[in-house]
């Protein structure tokens, strides 16, 4: 690279600088000298104390002056977080540095509070991006932004007074006690971790012969569904089963202690496998890395909803490590190109590695003959549905995990919203599958308020439904689907939006209306007063297919790898783009 930054082509300062979710976001106001060249386009470059770029910002002309850049700190291109160490923003055209980015005067007393930390590691550990302004001899402001990554604090000193004695020995026998036990468990963790990596290692190196070997698995299911059934199933009807060697591991260890041999029959069948095909996330691949040639493809359960999730709530409370399992994926699905960056951005991977494919699953849903046979079904198995309108009451949990997933039952009054149903309506009630406690439905509601609980695939409780009353779930993509319409009961839209977070703006992006409390509920229901219209739009963002062949394109794209000229280009583009930030060098 360069330097003329001597010439003073340009001036180039900071004035602004904010923050969504992980997106840092900087604009730089631009003054141009006579002699600087309008045609070449203008790069921005995080270059590190040893002057080697790090990262290349995405670049936005916001006016005729102004640049807004912007830089994913988990993801700057490479699928890893933006390494520790002391950064300055270079402006470069082409192979040449032309000015460094200094800091205007009117932002320099907000430094601290743009800094932003992410904590991570069940907040044992600490990701900090700070700001700050140099010092030099020309009284000019030049722009510092430091990345560093820490550990908690352990004290060493207290202040406190001290215990009587028998209080104290209780209390150090009770610390020698956790202490140990703490140590126990880190050690079989330890031993356990290193016994099932080297069997990995050794089993591949005894099947590296191994060719077109697809495993479907997860951690967090006993048995296949959703898109990996779709795709499997579409596989099997296309007779690709004669050509690839299909294995399967679907265990529940994500929650459920598993035995050893367990284990070892789950690293036998990875070690054999080319491709391994997920559909959420597999804890084990945080620490197990797979092998470069093993290909991994993520055909993620949810749709698209609204809550936050992997490292797009990075910084909050079960928020994933730097490195996890979702930076091993070599490609994931969507439903559409405009949605692909919020796949990308959960999954810390780049946006050109997320197809728009379609939801698998969904081919079965649009099917008419699968619809009639499954409408008449429910029909017979609950007929209180029949002639009736049919309210489908289907909330995502509430809680961290799958361990305490729960719903507050008690914010539903039922026996103002059964007087409300009248001889109109019946409600179907499907609560998240995490949680396990039912709901409190009384004999005296029971003619119109029926559980629904054992039906695992709410897809097709759908094909009776005439209004979906859900909160922050995926579900809403499929059932938008239907053209049908929807309400948001988001009564605890501030507490969710800060501990879970949104990747998008909830008020906007909901495709129905949205209520707050139950009062609200009920009259939105009374006077039909659903915001409809927003559907259609919804629609049309998030769906690049509406048909039955996503399974058929999951299968021609990312297992045949016959991948669209256009997003193979796009890839291409995007690997060049990385391979020759790298390579950059402005010591020169």
């Amino acid at each position: 690279m360069n330097n003329l930054v001597n010439q003073a082509l340009i001036d180039a300062e900071i004035i602004n600088i904010y923050w969504e979710r992980i997106n840092l976001y900087i604009d730089v106001k631009i003054n141009k000298r006579k002699n600087f060249d309008n045609q070449i386009p203008i790069d921005f470059y995080a270059l590190n104390g040893n002057r080697f770029a790090k990262a290349k910002f995405d670049a936005d002309k916001i006016s005729d002056t102004v640049y807004r850049l912007c830089l994913n700190i988990t993801n700057p291109g490479y699928n890893r977080c933006l390494p520790k160490g002391t950064y300055t923003i270079a402006v470069c055209q082409g192979d040449n540095e032309i000015a460094h980015c200094m800091t205007s005067p009117t932002i320099v007393h907000k430094m601290n509070d743009y800094s932003r930390a992410f904590p991570y590691a069940n907040q044992s550990k600490v990701y900090n991006v700070i700001f700050y302004v140099g010092t030099t001899n020309d009284y000019s402001l030049p722009f510092y932004m430091y990345v560093m990554a820490s550990a908690a604090e352990k004290n060493k000193y207290s202040n406190e007074l001290s215990y009587p004695s028998a209080e104290k020995a209780k209390n150090k026998g009770s610390l020698i006690n956790r202490v140990s036990r703490k140590i126990k468990k880190h050690f079989r963790k330890t031993v356990k971790r290193f016994f099932i990596i080297n069997l990995y290692n050794l089993l591949y190196f005894l099947h590296s012969h191994k060719k077109s070997v697809i495993l479907f698995m997860s951690e967090q299911n006993t048995q296949i569904s959703s898109n990996q059934l779709a795709v499997y199933n579409r596989i099997v009807e296309r007779k690709l089963d004669k050509q690839f060697k299909i294995l399967f591991s679907f265990r529940s260890s994500a929650s459920e202690k598993q035995s050893n041999l367990s284990w070892i029959k789950f690293v036998n069948k990875l070690s054999k496998s080319s491709m391994i095909i997920l559909d959420d996330y597999v804890p084990v691949f945080d620490w197990l890395v797979l092998k470069k040639d093993t290909a991994v493809i993520q055909l993620w359960h949810a749709g698209a909803g609204f809550k936050s999730s992997g490292y797009s709530r990075w910084g909050n409370t079960g928020s994933p490590n730097p490195y996890s399992c979702h930076r091993q994926y070599k490609y994931g699905i969507a439903g559409s190109e405009k949605i692909a960056h919020f796949f990308s951005e959960v999954w810390g991977i780049n946006k050109e590695q997320v197809l728009p494919t379609g939801m698998p699953r969904i081919d079965e849903f649009l099917n008419e003959q699968n619809r009639k046979m499954k409408t008449e079904l429910l029909y017979k198995e609950i007929p209180v549905c029949k002639n009736k309108k049919v309210i489908l009451f289907a909330p995502t949990y509430r809680g961290k995990n799958k361990k305490n997933a729960y719903y507050p039952y008690n914010i539903i009054d039922f026996e103002r919203l059964y007087d409300v149903c009248g001889d109109e309506y019946v409600v179907l009630f499907k609560v998240h599958p995490w949680i396990s406690e039912p709901v409190p439905i009384e004999e005296k509601y029971s003619d119109k308020f029926i559980d629904v609980a054992k039906y695992s695939n709410i897809n097709d409780l759908f094909y009776i439904t005439d209004l979906l009353i859900t909160d922050y779930s995926s579900s809403i993509f499929e059932y938008s689907l239907m053209n049908k319409p929807m309400l948001f009961f988001a009564y605890d839209e501030i507490q969710y939006s800060f501990s879970r977070g949104f990747h998008r703006d909830y008020e906007l992006a909901a495709p129905g209306k949205i209520v707050h409390t139950f009062d609200e509920l009920l009259s939105a229901i009374k006077r039909k007063d659903f915001e409809q219209e927003k559907v259609a739009e919804y629609v049309d963002h998030h769906f690049d297919y509406i048909d039955t062949h996503a399974s058929d394109r999951v299968i021609d794209w990312l297992i045949l790898g016959n991948i669209p000229k256009n997003m193979k280009k796009n890839l291409q583009l995007k690997f060049d783009e990385v391979r020759r930030t790298a390579s950059l060098d402005f010591q020169k």
